[in-house]
C-alpha cells in the first residue's frame, strides 16, 4: 500500500480521499492556492503545501508546483482528483518520471481517449456501437455531412467537455454560424477547433457505466448510472442504476463498457458515457458511446452506495501494483441511490455563482454528505461553485428519492446561495418521480423549477410579521437601533427572487415598501429568507454600542452635519443619505463626540459600510 499521498486537488475530493486514506493508515498531504489556505481540505491533510496564487494556472494547474510539493513533502503517490490536472497525460507522465506513483490510468489510455472523434473511432474498431455522425479528419465536409446526417444535428468539439464547443443545429440554414461559434468557442477552451458531427437525439438519455482495471489483465465493471438531469450540459442530479433498464440492456451496455476499456490497455476507475435514445424505452440497438472519462467521476459515490466498494481504495490498491479485489461475479448491485449537487448559485438569477462567508452551513442527517467547505468558511470566485454532494440509498428507487427530496429541503446556508430549493423541486417532479426524465427535463421545466416559492415566503411572512408585533413592545433601540417613539417598527423580508419587501407595524394591518437592514433569517425547504429591521423613513439607523455609524443600505451621501471633533447630542442627525429615491437622516445613538468622518457629500456607499464614528460623553 502507498506510504504518504498528495491529493493534486481541492475541496470534497480531496476531503473524499483523505477520509480513505485515514481509514487505511496512509500519510495524506495537501496542497492549496493563497485562496485556499485554510479551507476545509487543508485542515483535513497531515500535511499541506502551498503552490501559488488563487488563479488555477498559477496553482492547481501548475504542474511543476505540484511535483515541487510532492518532493518536499516526500510523498510517495499523487492523485489527481477530478478536473485541473486529472486527465493530463502529460502530466501523469511527469509524475511517474519522478519516480512517483500516478493514482490514474497510462498516460497512453489518457490520450486516446482524450480526442472524441479518434476515441470513436477506436471504439468502433472494439465493437462497441457509437452514436451515428462524422468523424473524419476533412473539416471542410462538415455542412455536406451535416446533411447527409438529417437534421438535427448536433456539433461537437474534438477536444471539448462540459459543453463548451457544443451547438445544437435544426436548419441547413443556421449552420454556418453555430459551426463558426462553435469553433470560436472550442479554439479558447481547448485550444483546438476542430468539431465532430452527431445525429441529436430528440429525447436523450445520458447513462454512463463505471468500469475498473488492473495491471494483471483484470477488468470489470461496476454497472451503469442515469445522469440525465443536467442543466447546460452540467449533470445536477445522478442516481444508479439507470431506471428503466432490463437486464438484457444492462448486460449489453456494460459488456460493451469492458470491451472499451480492454481496448486501450486501461488501468484504474474510468467511466464510459453514453447516449441513450429514450423515445421507445430503453433498448440496447438505441444507446450509443459518447466518450470515456479517464478518471474518477464526480457522481462516484452511488456506484460505491449500490456495491459497497470504496472505489478510492480501489484506486490505491491497483496503483500500487495489486489486483483487483472483486471478480465480476462478486460485484452485486444492491438497492437504488441517488446524488444531489448542492452548488452555491442562485437559480432565481439564472444561475449565477454566490460568493462569501458562510455564516450558517447545515446539512441533513440521514444521508452520505461529501462537503467542500464548512460553516464559517469562505466561498471563493476562483473555483467550482459546488459546496456538498448529498447521496441517499435505500431498497427502492422511490424510497431513496423521497430520501434525498427530504435532505435537499432541509439544507441551511446563508448568507451564500444554493440550489438546495431547486434540487428538492427537481427531484419532487413528477416526470422525474415516474423515472422518465431525459437531458431536456430541466430546460422544458426551467421557470417552474426556479420560481420564488410562494409556501416558503409566506411562512417568512408570518414569522416577519410575529417580529413587527414584538417590536411594537420596544421602547428604544435595539443593539444599536434607535426607533422614534412616534414611529411604528418595521422589517424587510428579502425574497427568494431578490426582491425586498418591508413590513411596517401599522393598526390597518402590514404595509410593506423596500429597503432594509438584514438581522434574521429563516429557512423553508432549502430556500433562505432574511428579515431586515430598520427604523422610519428620516430617522434612520445609527450605530452600534462602539458608536460606528453605518449605511443601512446604498446609497448617496448628500449631507453631513457634523466633523470630527465636534459635539452631539442623542437623536442628532450627523449624516444624511439619499437611497431608493428618498432620504434618511443617520441620528447619534448618544451623547458624545465625532471620532471620525470617513465619507464625504456626494459619494457613493455601499449597505454596511462605516460612515462614521463617535466616542461616548464622559
Amino acid at each position: 500500500m502507498i506510504g504518504a499521498l498528495l491529493v493534486a486537488n481541492r475541496g470534497e475530493i480531496a476531503r473524499r480521499i483523505f477520509r480513505t486514506c485515514r481509514g487505511l493508515g496512509v500519510r495524506t498531504i495537501a496542497v492549496y492556492s493563497d485562496a485556499d489556505a485554510s479551507a476545509a481540505h487543508v485542515r483535513d491533510a497531515d500535511a499541506a503545501v502551498r503552490l501559488g496564487p488563487p488563479p488555477p494556472r498559477q496553482s492547481y494547474l501548475d504542474a511543476e508546483a505540484i511535483l515541487a510539493a510532492a518532493r518536499q513533502s516526500r510523498a510517495d503517490a499523487i492523485h489527481p482528483g477530478y478536473g485541473f490536472l486529472s486527465e493530463n497525460a502529460e502530466f501523469a507522465e511527469a509524475v511517474e518520471a519522478a519516480g512517483l506513483i500516478w493514482v490514474g490510468p497510462p498516460a497512453a489510455a489518457i490520450r486516446a481517449m482524450g480526442l472524441k472523434d479518434a476515441a470513436k473511432r477506436l471504439m468502433q474498431e472494439a465493437g462497441v456501437p457509437v452514436t451515428p455522425g462524422y468523424l473524419g479528419e476533412d473539416q471542410g465536409r462538415l455542412a455536406k455531412e451535416a446533411e447527409a446526417i438529417g437534421w438535427p444535428v448536433l456539433i461537437k468539439a474534438v477536444a471539448g467537455g462540459g459543453g463548451k464547443g457544443m451547438r445544437k443545429v435544426e436548419r441547413g440554414e443556421d449552420f454556418p454560424a453555430a459551426l463558426e461559434s462553435a469553433r470560436r468557442e472550442a479554439a479558447a477552451a481547448f485550444g483546438d477547433d476542430r468539431v465532430l458531427l452527431e445525429k441529436y437525439i430528440t429525447r436523450p438519455r445520458h447513462i454512463e457505466v463505471q468500469v475498473f482495471a488492473d495491471a494483471h489483465g483484470g477488468c470489470v465493471h461496476l454497472f451503469e448510472r442515469d445522469c440525465s438531469l443536467q442543466r447546460r450540459h452540467q449533470k445536477v442530479i445522478e442516481e444508479a442504476p439507470a431506471p428503466g433498464m432490463d437486464s438484457p440492456t444492462r448486460e449489453a451496455l456494460c459488456a460493451a463498457a469492458v470491451r472499451a476499456a480492454k481496448a486501450v490497455n486501461y488501468r484504474g476507475a474510468g467511466t464510459m458515457e453514453f447516449i441513450a435514445d429514450a423515445s421507445d424505452g430503453l433498448r440496447a440497438d438505441r444507446i450509443w458511446f459518447m466518450e470515456m472519462n479517464t478518471r474518477l467521476q464526480v457522481e462516484h459515490p452511488v456506484t460505491e452506495a449500490i456495491t459497497g466498494v470504496d472505489l478510492v481504495e480501489w484506486q490505491l490498491r491497483v496503483a500500487a501494483g495489486e489486483p483487483l479485489p472483486l471478480t465480476q461475479a462478486e460485484i452485486a448491485c444492491e438497492g437504488w441511490a441517488m446524488e444531489a449537487r448542492l452548488y452555491a448559485e442562485d437559480p432565481c438569477t439564472g444561475f449565477l455563482p454566490s460568493v462569501g462567508r458562510l455564516e450558517v452551513f447545515d446539512l441533513p442527517d440521514g444521508v452520505r454528505c461529501d462537503s467542500a467547505v464548512e460553516a464559517g468558511d469562505a466561498v471563493s470566485p476562483f473555483y467550482d461553485p459546488m459546496l456538498a454532494k448529498l447521496i441517499a440509498h435505500d431498497e427502492t428507487r422511490e424510497a431513496a428519492r423521497a430520501r434525498l427530496e427530504n435532505a435537499c429541503q432541509a439544507v441551511r446556508a446563508w448568507p451564500v446561495k444554493t440550489n438546495a430549493a431547486f434540487l428538492a423541486r427537481c427531484l419532487a417532479e413528477p416526470t422525474f418521480k415516474a423515472g422518465e426524465a431525459d437531458t431536456g427535463f430541466i430546460e422544458a421545466r426551467l421557470d417552474t423549477l426556479t420560481a420564488p416559492s410562494p409556501a416558503g415566503e409566506a411562512a417568512a411572512g408570518q414569522a416577519a410579521w410575529a417580529f413587527v408585533e414584538q417590536a411594537r413592545t420596544w421602547p428604544a433601540g435595539l443593539d444599536g437601533f434607535r426607533l422614534n417613539r412616534a414611529s411604528e417598527p418595521c422589517v424587510t423580508l428579502h425574497g427568494a427572487d431578490g426582491a425586498d419587501i418591508r413590513a411596517q407595524a401599522r393598526a390597518s394591518g402590514l404595509m410593506s415598501r423596500p429597503g432594509g437592514q438584514e438581522t434574521q433569517v429563516v429557512f423553508d425547504a432549502g430556500a433562505a429568507f432574511a428579515f431586515r429591521l430598520y427604523p422610519e423613513p428620516g430617522i434612520g439607523r445609527a450605530a452600534t454600542a462602539d458608536g460606528a455609524i453605518v449605511s443601512p443600505m446604498p446609497g448617496r451621501i448628500v449631507s453631513i452635519a457634523r466633523q470630527a471633533g465636534d459635539t452631539v447630542v442623542a437623536g442628532e442627525v450627523l449624516v444624511t443619505l439619499e437611497a431608493m429615491k428618498m432620504e434618511h437622516g443617520l441620528k447619534a445613538p448618544f451623547d458624545g463626540a465625532v471620532a471620525e468622518i470617513h465619507v464625504a457629500e456626494g459619494q457613493q456607499v455601499a449597505e454596511g459600510v462605516v460612515l462614521a464614528r463617535l466616542t461616548p460623553k464622559t
